[in-house]
């Protein structure tokens, strides 16, 4: 049975790890978060992996607060940063597959065609700059696999989802930008594509290529279009009205096109990722 640490196990991405690795009997899955592994203290995390020895290890530990990051930056490098660069080398020290989940933030959002993964990175905000610098200690490692995404619900935690469903439920208008455009991506839709990665990489060795790849779901909407499907999939009476980007101001800058393009991780993999629409309904249990 193949053993995989996942860090940030009580996030988004981690509990969707969690939900489907019923699925995947033949992986073990390590689910920790802060309370039972320090990944920002070196020698303790040294030590676990030590005693544990997993095959891989699936970073979900991430700083998220992205306007707070504005102001709360020592947190947000060490987190997104130095915790990656903990990670890297206990990894390099036992010879332990990485795979690291990064942003659509390390790209400015100037660009009109979908982002590939050579394109040059101009991050605008503090949380950009930081999963940047995390990319940046991984990017020459023989042993790591990157994967930035864009948007990301699920039913765990708190996303922009849960936001328009709760809200959404008790006021009579709310207001969405329409001029910020993107994909969004379903949490359970990434857990598979990344345990998928593992299983294929487990048949044969080879297949495992390190680099950096993009994975969101398929199709292109702005917040607006998002909180539109959400309203009106799930029956609730309230107006979505589109408003733009300078009438909501933020500390954090946002992309305002950060589409990614997903043909690597396809071609590379075999992935197939589904329309966000059809993902939304499947959270949604519609």
């Amino acid at each position: 049975m193949t053993k995989i640490l996942v860090c940030g196990a009580k996030g988004q991405l981690g509990s969707s790890l969690s939900e489907i690795a019923a699925n995947y009997p033949e992986f073990n899955l390590d689910l920790t978060d802060i309370e039972n592994l320090d990944i920002l203290d070196p020698i303790s995390l040294e030590h676990y992996v030590k005693e544990t020895k997993p095959a891989y290890i699936i970073n979900c530990a991430a700083y998220t607060a992205v306007d707070k990051a504005e102001t709360e930056r020592e947190k947000a490098f060490s987190l997104n940063a130095e915790a990656v660069k903990n990670l890297l080398n206990a990894a390099n020290q036992f010879s332990i597959r990485l795979i690291h989940i990064s942003t659509d933030y390390v790209f400015n959002g100037r660009n009109h065609i979908p982002y590939k993964e050579h394109d040059i990175t101009d991050p605008d905000s503090v949380y950009g700059l930081s999963k940047l610098k995390g990319e940046m200690y991984l990017e020459d490692s023989e042993n790591a696999i990157i994967i930035r995404t864009s948007w990301l619900y699920s039913q765990f935690g708190q996303n922009f989802m849960k936001t328009v469903l709760r809200i959404g439920g008790s006021m009579d208008e709310i207001k969405i930008v329409f001029d910020q455009i993107g994909t969004p991506t379903f949490a359970g839709d990434l857990a598979e594509c990344i345990l998928k990665i593992i299983k294929i990489s487990e048949e044969n060795s080879s297949r495992f290529a390190p680099g950096i790849y993009h994975y969101s779901n398929e199709g292109v909407a702005s917040w607006y279009d998002f909180a539109l499907e959400i309203v009106n999939m799930q029956g609730l009476k309230t107006k979505v009205k589109p408003i733009e980007t300078s009438e909501y101001p933020l500390p954090a800058p946002r992309p305002q096109y950060s589409v990614l393009n997903k043909r690597k991780i396809k071609d590379t993999f075999g992935i197939v990722i589904p329309h966000w629409k059809d993902s939304l309904r499947k959270c949604l249990n519609i």
